[in-house]
Order: C-alpha cells, then structure tokens, then sequence
C-alpha cells in the first residue's frame, strides 16, 4: 500500500477523538499566555496517544511537546490554541451573538490548528511504529501566536534546534501549500514622561505626554509616504495620561507594530520610527524611553518541502465538503459583501467565482496572488530549520480572519472536515520525508542556500522575556 493512502487511513481512525479535542478548545478559548486549559488539553492527549510528553518548554509554562519514535530524522509538527479577544460568538449562527462571558473567541481556528497537527503527528507516529523506521516526529504545542512571538522564544531557547524539518498550517477559506511570504514584526512600547500643571491656571509650566505621543503620530504618517510600499506601519494607545482635561498630561505611552518585508529591511525602519519618538520628545520638552514587546521574523521558503506537501495536495484532492457545509457557508456569505468574497479569490490568485461558498479546488502552486501582509511567528521556525505550511480549508470563501464568523464556523461540520483534511496533507508530508531521506537534504540545500548571506538574527532583544500569565485559579 502506498505511504499516502496509509497514513490517510490512520489519521481518519483517529479523527473523531481530536475533533472533540478541538470543539473543547473552542469551548475554552484563552488569549496569550494564558492557554492553561488548551496545554493541558493537549498534553493529556499526548499521553494517552503514547508521547513522552514535555511540559513548560522554553520555560513557557503553555508551551508543551510531545515526541515519539527513536534515533533518525525528526519531524516537527507545529500547532497553535490561543484565542483572541473580542471574538466571541456562538457556534453554527449566522448573526453575531457572543457567548456569555469575557469576550474571548477563536475568531482564527487556532482550535483546528493544534488538534489537526496533533492527529498528524500521532498518525505518523504509528506509520513509524508499523514501518519499524528509525526516525522521531514531534508535536510541538505553541501559545501566543497572536501577538505574543512564543514561537520566536522557543527558538531562541533552542527548542528546535535539533528538528530536521518542521511541518504547520494555518486555517484558510482555500486549500493549497502556503506561500512563504509574511512580514517581519515587531512590537515596541513609548513612553513618554512630562510635568502634570493646571491646565488653565499654569500652562505654561506643563510639558505633555500626550502631545507628545500625538507629535510622534504626525511625524510616522508623514513617514509612510517615504518607506517601502509593503512595509506597514500601525500604532494603538495604551495609556493617554488620564481623563481630565483641565491637567496636563504627564505619562502616555504609545504601541507601534513595525512590519516589513524581511529582517533586513526591518532593523532601519525601526530606527527610523524611534527617530520620530525622539523628535516628539524634543518638541515637547519631554523625556521618551521605548520597549521592545514581541517580534517575529518574515517566512522563508523551502521548494523540495512546498512541492513535497502539494504532491500531498494533488493526490489528496480538494475537502470532501457537502451540501449542508454549503448551505451553512451560504448563510455565513449573506453577512459579507462582494467586495470581501472576491478579495479572497484574488489573494490566492484564483477567478472570482462568486457561486463557490466553500473551496472545491486546490490551489496551484504556481498562482500569483496578492502578498500575505500579516505576520507569524511561525517565521521564526522558518529561519532555523527547513519549514513548510499549508492552508486548509475551514470556513466559507469570503470570511474575514479575526471576525465573528470565523469564531462561527470553527466549530461546524464543515470546519472539522478542513482539519481532518489538512492532517491527512502534512501527515503525507511528514512520511514522505522520513521514507526519502533525499528529500530532507535537498530541503536542507535549499535552507541553507537561502540563509547564507543573510544568517538568523533573532529580532528579540536578549533582555526581552515571554510575558508570562500566572495560572488561573
């Protein structure tokens, strides 16, 4: 029997077990560095699929892996489980209707994400165990992923520094092999420090925070015009000195998120920004410090990976989606407008095609589409070890990710059979590379063709720790 059709048929004995672990994340969804329930989910699993499991990874106490299979290759398998907030919704409606509670929702299949890339890596485990193959897979469960740059830390720790290839996903309304590009990220905290007065009566002897941070706005808007044309730029306050009018501001602070194409093109726009700081505080007599809060690298490719895993995509076929999966992604389209439906079909370079709700084809390898401008931290795995991610189809053509829709569907029938579907793709992905040990060189060739001149720096300060949450009680 081919290797294919056999690891697809392992992870489709396993799949009802690790659809319920999904819909329990989803029941639980927890923001960033907090996911206790979600590791402690996932690392139950671990152990009753037989794993030896390891808890706190990178001293991340919501970090935890799960390995099997001795000596060979390791396969790395990556997953995800925060969720956002402001994100709440019921399941399976068609209208917003947050749940009763703190808001937190999983508006971006994270829930899928880890419970898919944990089905393919107890799939493969038992491939191995039946092939008598020397070789390890790991299921590394990664917190804070939205924001938070835990990926970017277990790297720095060292986490993968023994993994052969690293294999994720990522849910999508199309089914393909991801392209490689995101934005390298970083998030950095000014604070800017003045003198409170009386407004009215004293003035003059007032130096203003605020002022300060709204100077500081002025001179990155004027910025924009004269820096890369993919690079972007955002800010939100977090502190604005205080509610009172009638005084002067003394302390505001400001948190920019700096995005460009690569680590290289980062480093001078931040400094750049920073120089838009300091001239702030300079106009307004006032002092300014700034403090790196996450960062993330952009994404590399690997062609033997990517063509590797759309091999998978081509033999695998589209998501076996069904007219009640259609019916309820037609009902989630009627709260989108045609403008966001066919952006979605030009971002993977596809024809509109505005009768499809769900996806029924698999992207070609080869179709241009726009430019991914987000960001991950799956970037930073990239940077050190050969990597590849797909994107599995969960949720009507036309959702926009961090939205009450997505949070709707990711606990539908038709979001369980994307993640079923995705596992089944990097669970073919992870045995073809441990059956052709050709195939993990040739990856290695093109990882290190493409970090020669320009080798990882990590974009964390080495100062810098995970903003770790104490366990709830």
């Amino acid at each position: 029997m081919p290797n294919s059709e056999r690891i697809w048929q392992l992870v489709e004995a396993h799949q009802q077990e690790f659809i319920t672990l999904s819909d329990r994340i989803w029941d639980h969804p927890e923001i960033a560095y907090n996911e206790y329930k979600s590791t402690d989910e996932h690392a139950a699993m671990l152990e009753r699929q037989g794993f030896r499991v390891t808890r706190d990874v990178a001293g991340i106490p919501t970090a935890v892996m799960g390995e099997a299979g001795e000596a060979g290759p390791v396969i790395a398998i990556l997953g995800e489980y925060d969720a956002l907030p402001g994100l709440s919704q019921e399941a399976g409606v068609a209208e917003p209707r947050p749940r009763p509670g703190d808001g937190m929702g999983h508006g971006c299949g994270h829930n899928l994400l880890g419970s898919a890339s944990l089905l393919a890596a107890t799939a493969v485990k038992e491939w191995l165990a039946e092939n008598g193959l020397a070789g390890r897979v790991r299921y590394y469960g990664c917190p804070a992923e939205e924001g938070g740059a835990a990926k970017a830390f277990m790297v720095r720790a060292g986490a993968f520094k023994d993994v052969d290839i690293a294999i994720s996903w990522h849910p999508a309304a199309f089914s393909g092999v991801n392209d490689a590009m995101s934005l390298a990220n970083t998030r950095i905290d000014f604070s800017f420090t003045g003198r409170a007065s009386h407004a009215a009566a004293a003035p003059h002897l007032g130096r203003s925070a605020l002022d300060a941070v709204e100077l500081m706005n002025v001179a990155v808007n004027y910025m924009r015009e004269h820096m890369p044309s993919d690079a972007r730029i955002h800010y939100a306050y977090l502190d604005t000195g205080g509610v009172a009018p009638n005084v002067v501001q003394a302390a505001a602070t400001v948190r920019y998120a700096v995005r460009a194409r690569d680590l290289p093109g980062l480093w001078p726009l931040i400094e750049r920004v920073k120089k838009c700081a300091e001239g702030a505080a300079l106009m307004t007599e006032t002092t300014v410090t700034s403090k790196v809060v996450s960062a993330v690298s952009n994404l590399l490719a690997n062609v033997p990976l990517e063509q590797t895993m759309y091999d998978n995509f081509q033999r695998l076929g589209p998501p076996p989606f069904d007219d009640a999966d259609r019916a309820f992604a037609r009902e989630i389209r009627t709260t989108l407008g045609r403008e966001e439906i066919e952006a979605a079909f030009r971002r993977v370079g596809l024809p509109v095609d505005a009768d499809a709700p769900l996806c029924n084809v698999v992207v070609p390898i080869d179709a241009k589409g726009a430019p991914m401008m987000g960001s991950t931290d799956v970037g930073d795995v990239s940077w050190v070890v050969p990597t590849v991610q797909a994107r599995g189809a969960t949720y009507a053509i036309g959702t926009p990710g961090h939205s009450w829709q997505l949070t709707a569907q990711s606990k539908s029938p038709l979001a369980h059979k994307g993640m079923v579907h995705v596992a089944k793709i990097m669970a073919g992905t992870a045995v073809d590379a441990l059956a052709d040990p050709a195939l993990i060189a040739r990856a290695k060739d093109d990882y290190a063709a493409r970090t020669r001149t320009n080798p990882y720096v990590c974009p964390l300060p080495d100062d810098i720790q995970p903003p770790i949450r104490p366990r709830p009680v």
